[in-house]
């Protein structure tokens, strides 16, 4: 046969053995709708208890508007419950707080502009306004002035009462109340897992930072330590997330009952994000200790960057440690063990540039054995009285 009529047989068989048998693809198919099915299930896990609490918040909101106050139809009330709640989930009861002020102030005022001025487009606009305005000159925040200018929108484009009173701000003010109460009643939310599913990622970039110095060292890479010096950076933003995260935990945690058990427990947390922020500081100075030894072209000796990694590796046992409400040991065996090898290198050089090194090391090692629970002057003991010698046999 000529090469001619090989030549399409040989394509076909080809296209044949590309194409998965329509049983793999049946399979591969079946797996999909599986994994769709388990985020979705996932989904409706993690949005079940909000979606709750915000229904309950409404009916509640509007059965004491109309039962107890005696409004005939309190629109108000279960739409600031659902505004109310659903902006304040996870946040600082202060905030809340704010938030329900700013809605009830929003409708009192434009309930008054709008019973002197009637409604209309430039009316919505002058409403809005002056309800923004006089929410930040009571000393309101970014989220008060907002929700008073939502609120005084509804106000001015729905058809007003029969002369001024204070029913629909009334209203306002029975639905962020109850919003309130049941999000601090009902299925209120675990103050430790709010704290730990933040405080997570946050010990996983840093830990991937300290890689990334290690790396920078071991190949000689100048960019590379330059990235990590910037990556730095962009911890300080997720801090502050996780400082005000840990912030609203305490909150919840004291004022709901089921969860007042919490606060012992997030001790360890307050602890370990304090010094978490310590230990940023350190890793920050100690990215610039690796840029400028490689700016130098100094020598470093490879016993700092296995402390450097060390250090990476102490990070990930301190956040399993939090994760797992685990024995602290692992963390600090490796804090200790990139101590020792960073005291190593003391007897093999005096360059400046490894010493400074040396030192940080030393220091985020510190702030690590303080923030997997040892107290100040146990942790500084401990570096200290660290072998400045690598015990061969062990």
């Amino acid at each position: 046969m000529s090469d001619s009529g090989r030549a399409p047989r040989r394509l076909a068989r080809r296209a044949t053995e590309r194409i998965p048998p329509r049983a793999e693809l049946m399979e591969q198919a079946a797996e999909a709708s599986r994994a769709g099915i388990r985020t979705r299930r996932e989904r409706i896990i993690a949005t079940a208890r909000p979606i709750l609490q915000t229904a309950v918040a409404a009916s509640l909101a509007w059965l004491i508007a109309t039962e107890v106050v005696g409004h005939s139809t309190p629109f108000f009330a279960p739409i600031s419950a659902v505004v109310t709640l659903g902006l304040t989930i996870g946040q600082r009861r202060r905030r809340a707080v704010e938030l329900a002020i700013g809605v009830s102030v929003g409708i009192a005022i434009a309930d008054l502009l709008v019973s002197w001025i009637g409604t209309g487009t430039w009316q919505v606009g002058v409403v809005t306004g002056l309800a923004m305005l006089a929410a930040t000159l009571v000393g309101g925040g970014t989220l008060l002035a907002s929700q008073a200018g939502a609120s005084a929108v509804l106000v001015a484009t729905l058809p007003p009462p029969e002369g001024f009173d204070f029913t629909r701000s009334l209203d306002a003010l029975v639905g962020s109340a109850t919003a309130l109460v049941v999000g601090s009643l009902l299925l209120p939310i675990d103050p430790v897992r709010l704290v730990r599913e933040v405080l997570g990622p946050l010990l996983e970039r840093l830990a991937a930072v300290l890689e990334r110095i290690g790396d920078a060292l071991a190949h000689r890479d100048a960019d590379e330590a330059n990235a990590a010096l910037t990556a730095v950076g962009r911890l300080d933003a997720r801090y502050d997330h996780v400082s005000a995260t840990l912030g609203a935990a305490g909150d919840a945690a004291r004022i709901s009952l089921s969860r007042r058990g919490t606060l012992s427990r997030l001790e360890r947390y307050v602890v370990a994000v304090a010094e978490t922020n310590v230990a940023i500081e350190d890793v920050r100075a100690l990215a610039r200790g690796a840029t400028r030894a490689l700016a130098l072209q100094d020598s470093t000796p490879p016993e700092l960057v296995a402390a450097i990694r060390a250090l990476a590796e102490t990070v990930g046992e301190l956040e399993r440690m939090l994760e797992d409400e685990a024995d602290p040991e692992g963390a600090r065996e490796a804090a200790m063990r990139a101590v020792t090898l960073a005291n190593a290198v003391l007897a093999q050089t005096s360059n400046m540039s490894a010493l400074h090194i040396v030192g940080q090391v030393r220091l985020v090692a510190a702030d690590l054995l303080r923030a997997s629970g040892l107290e100040s002057a146990e942790a500084s003991q401990a570096v200290r009285s660290a072998p400045i010698e690598i015990d061969d046999t062990s």
